[in-house]
């Protein structure tokens, strides 16, 4: 028997990485622009920013994806009351597909936000240095990678731009209607469930509250509750309400509003002492230490840089 094979058509191509990063910025935080030649896109995954791409200026809440072509100035700023986070990764690619991403704002869903979890994680493994500092111009890999780990990020991209261009493309929007959900009936009911009793840890974040509180309200049994959460989030249900704690304090200490007292007692902390140990077992750093580290980065973003040394910032 003679088989003949089909040659794969690539129709996306991301030629190169340019900057990868996961900002947690103040409240205060203001970047005055940029312009380079490839592509890059800013994702919030939590609160809001202002941005600027060309003449025009949008509020991107979270969940929001802007896309920036190469050569348009833009820029970014927080609102003065909401610390953001922020996705933000730059790229090349000349296939003709990207043209759809000119002056384009989207929406990500659940797929969307999974595959850019995977990217972040990768990328943990894959680059050297932090991923929140803004001041990185230059990538570089660790010394010892898992294998295929940049590929991995290259697909992981090219899946999502692809993903974004079938569901909002007018193309796909008309095949789209006709598509099976590609979730289970049971997968579909355990995101809602999931879905909703974190809304619900959000919203008693100030209070202490147990796994059979959280059942009782939320009607759903202890180990249905244990066995969706190590599912969705590898966690259990307390120690994933403890880092939501821990989240919210660093976005409070962000915003610089409240002194640690207050905001330990904001959270339902027993004692500033208890919620300065927990704060250092989830984040590796005391809450002053955190502060001093996140001032300090805005302070250098502040600082003039000499002219000889301005070059390409490709972060925001």
């Amino acid at each position: 028997m003679t088989y003949k094979g089909i040659p794969f058509r690539k129709e996306l191509h991301i030629d190169q990485l340019f900057s990868l990063h996961y900002f947690e910025y103040m409240s205060t935080f203001s970047f005055p622009g940029e312009s380079h030649d490839f592509w890059e896109f800013v994702c919030v995954d939590k609160g809001e920013v202002t941005i600027g791409a060309g003449n025009q200026i949008h509020t991107l809440k979270k969940g929001d994806i802007a896309f920036h072509e190469p050569n348009e100035f833009h820029w970014v700023k927080a609102n003065g009351s909401i610390a953001p986070n922020l996705i933000v990764i730059s790229f090349s690619s000349k296939s003709p597909m990207m043209n759809f991403f000119r002056k384009k704002i989207l929406r990500t869903d659940d797929f969307a936000r999974s595959l850019l979890a995977r990217i972040i994680m990768e990328a943990g493994r894959f680059l050297d240095g932090r991923l929140d500092d803004p001041y990185q111009t230059v990538l570089r890999t660790r010394t010892s990678l898992p294998p295929a780990s940049g590929q991995l990020i290259q697909l992981y991209l090219e899946e999502l731009i692809i993903y974004f261009y079938r569901k909002y493309s007018d193309i796909s929007s008309i095949t789209q209607k006709t598509e099976k959900p590609d979730k289970t009936m049971k997968e579909n009911i355990d995101t809602e469930v999931f879905n909703r009793v974190v809304s619900y840890l959000g919203q008693h974040l100030s209070g202490r509250i147990t796994i059979e509180q959280i059942c009782k309200d939320n009607l759903i049994g202890r180990s249905q509750l244990q066995k969706i959460f190590s599912k969705k989030s590898g966690l259990g249900i307390i120690e994933y309400f403890s880092n939501m704690k821990i989240e919210a304090a660093k976005e409070l200490i962000r915003t610089e509003q409240m002194n640690f007292t207050q905001i330990s007692e904001k959270l339902g902390y027993t004692s500033i002492h208890y919620f300065s140990r927990q704060f250092k077992k989830v984040t590796g750093m005391t809450p002053s230490e955190y502060a001093s580290s996140i001032k300090a980065m805005a302070d250098r973003n502040h600082r003039p840089q000499p002219e000889q040394d301005a070059e390409p910032f490709t972060q925001i």
